[in-house]
């Protein structure tokens, strides 16, 4: 299950035992009196007013309210006590009614505490409900946030991105776990480029043996015009026309090998410009979606806001384009790559900065051309041919690629618009 479906589920079960056990508390009744403890200080209290002992004294002594009908408001007063459910006693002298005694009994002071606790009881709640989300705040940073830059990490792997690393944070508990599958990438990596080494070994190998054969193809081919001049000097026309024969099969057979040699040879090496490229109409906006793929990086910024078009390109060619150019940028340059865009009448400039060394100028013009790698590439791994198949798809999308210096590496990328 989702974070932000536990954090609503817990919040609306938090809010709901609230609500149930403050309705409780409320609808709590006082149903207590000490009736015979009020008979008892009503008797005291009316035999001290008979004594004349002073009526504020009295009230303070014995908690409560002397009404006496020489009060102004002693009707307003009285209303009020039977509104407020207080007991009422009548203070009479014989049978002539001089006001009333009242008591609030203990209703005061449960009404107080019911209002304190039902104010603790939602301070107790606020904290639970803080303290819930905090436990599932550490639950999503610590476990659940690692498994999601795993989840990235294996979807980055399966499209055959091996140089984003997976990062590994001291408070991982799962670190040892994260770090197996980082050595898995790694090796993987070193896997493919094995391969890739030994495939273009044997492309080498087979593109050298192509050319080595040429040279006795072509002797044997010298060979037959030699034998065909001087089987044309013969006399005997039997012989000679043998030997023409003859010299012919070998020549026709030399030629077969030769342009089948020559077949191997270009198709070794202009493997590469078989790539397909479809440009098709797309909108801008989706290119947007290609660099927040690579946030995993953690370094892109994107420094203002796609200009909305119709572009010529094709998605899976122009993201393998990007994706090169980001990678690049992070494993010869590890800075901040900032993308800006720019709107042209023509079509849409993407640049893509970073802040590193840069390419020395002299070899700016040579770093699309295959397999070359510049002096910036010494110990670091790579075949050369990122940056050409990188200018061999934008042409084929109607586009170009520039590089240039300044303060680091600049890439422009034009697509042209619709």
């Amino acid at each position: 299950m989702k974070i932000r479906y536990l954090t609503v589920i817990f919040a609306i079960l938090s809010a709901v035992f609230m609500g149930m056990t403050v309705s409780i508390i409320h609808n709590e009744a006082y149903n207590t009196v000490d009736i015979t403890g009020l008979n008892a200080s009503y008797k005291q209290i009316v035999s001290g007013l008979m004594g004349g002992t002073d009526k504020e004294e009295l009230e303070e002594s014995y908690h409560c309210e002397i009404y006496l009908k020489t009060d102004i408001d002693y009707e307003s007063k009285v209303i009020k006590a039977v509104n407020e459910n207080k007991i009422l006693f009548d203070y009479e002298a014989g049978d002539k009614l001089l006001g009333k005694i009242v008591f609030s009994g203990e209703r005061d002071l449960f009404d107080s505490l019911r209002h304190v606790l039902t104010y603790r009881m939602i301070q107790a709640g606020a904290c639970m409900l803080l303290i819930g989300y905090l436990m599932l705040g550490v639950i999503y940073y610590f476990y659940i946030r690692p498994f999601k830059k795993l989840q990235q990490f294996a979807v980055n792997v399966a499209k055959g991105n091996l140089d984003a690393p997976l990062s590994i944070y001291k408070g991982n508990y799962f670190g040892a776990f994260t770090e197996s599958f980082d050595l898995m990438r790694e090796e993987l990596k070193t896997a493919r480029e094995n391969e890739y080494k030994a495939n273009r070994s044997k492309k080498e190998l087979v593109a050298e043996l192509s050319h080595d054969m040429k040279t006795p193809i072509a002797t044997i081919k010298a060979t037959c015009e030699v034998m065909k001049m001087k089987a044309l000097m013969r006399e005997n026309e039997s012989e000679k026309k043998d030997i023409l024969e003859k010299a012919g099969i070998i020549e026709q057979k030399a030629d077969m090998i030769d342009q089948l040699i020559g077949n191997m040879f270009h198709a070794t090496l202009e493997e590469l410009e078989n790539l397909k490229v479809e440009a098709l109409e797309e909108a801008s906006m989706l290119i947007l979606d290609m660099f927040e793929e690579l946030q995993y990086y953690e370094k892109i910024r994107i420094m203002n806001t796609m200009p909305e078009c119709l572009i010529y390109m094709d998605k899976l060619r122009l993201k393998q384009v990007i994706d090169n150019i980001i990678n690049n940028s992070y494993k010869y340059a590890g800075t901040v790559i900032e993308v800006s865009f720019k709107e042209l009448a023509e079509g849409i400039v993407v640049e893509i900065r970073d802040f590193g060394d840069g390419v020395l100028e002299e070899e700016l013009p040579l770093i699309t051309e295959k397999y070359y790698r510049g002096s910036n590439g010494k110990g670091k791994s790579g075949a050369g041919l990122g940056l050409f198949l990188a200018n061999y798809f934008m042409e084929h999308m109607k586009g170009t690629i520039e590089f240039y210096n300044e303060n680091g590496l600049v890439v422009n990328l034009f697509l042209r618009k619709v």
